[in-house]
């Protein structure tokens, strides 16, 4: 979106008033909502614009291989214009790979879904971070505490299990070879009698 240099100097001015608000002129104000249709304008206009482009790009791809040149340079142009390729428009680049620019629009393709794909991701990341819990354990049911909040409270550490007071009677540890016996070597196959 350009500007001519009637509406930056009303840019100009309604950025100044933003900053240092004091008397403003009636002309100002009528300046400033004239730009403020004028750039709403060229929003719709933008926003047509792509629409009609768009749906150009799906009746040329609806015509391929016939429409193959047309369809390349609309896609070139609507790419250039912001627009993520569909899984349409990869399945047809892939049926037409054979032709050089097919191919290098494939790849093109490719990669701003690729980069499309993590922006995605990134941003789900930090809009919703997943939010982890507690797992918390009751040692002994709590029916003394039943009133009492159980999650606001710390729970105590389960306890570690005593040492038995009486140790296991003394039993002769395994020698190795006991629990892992030796590996016997495979016998060689008996060698098949020739027929004489």
């Amino acid at each position: 979106m350009a500007f001519g240099a009637d509406e930056l100097r009303v840019l100009r001015r309604a950025l100044a008033i933003a900053l240092h608000p004091t008397a403003v002129k009636d002309q100002d104000i009528q300046d400033c909502l004239r730009l403020a249709d004028s750039v709403d304008e060229a929003v719709r206009e933008a926003d047509r614009l792509r629409a009609f482009l768009l749906a150009d790009l799906a009746r040329y791809r609806d015509a391929l291989p016939g429409s193959l040149p047309g369809y390349t340079e609309l896609l070139q142009d609507a790419l250039a214009a912001g627009y993520d390729p569909g899984p349409d428009d990869l399945a047809a680049l892939r049926a037409l790979r054979s032709d050089p620019v097919c191919a290098a629009l494939l790849e093109r393709c490719r990669r701003i879904v690729e980069r499309s794909v993590r922006a995605r991701l990134a941003g789900r990341a930090v809009t919703a971070p997943a939010q982890r819990t507690r797992l918390l354990t009751l040692v002994d049911g709590g029916a003394a505490d039943k009133g009492k909040d159980k999650s606001a409270e710390p729970r105590p550490a389960t306890p570690a299990r005593p040492a038995p007071a009486h140790p296991a009677p003394d039993r002769p540890v395994p020698k190795p070879s006991e629990v892992f016996p030796p590996r016997r070597r495979p016998v060689p196959p008996p060698e098949e009698r020739r027929a004489g």
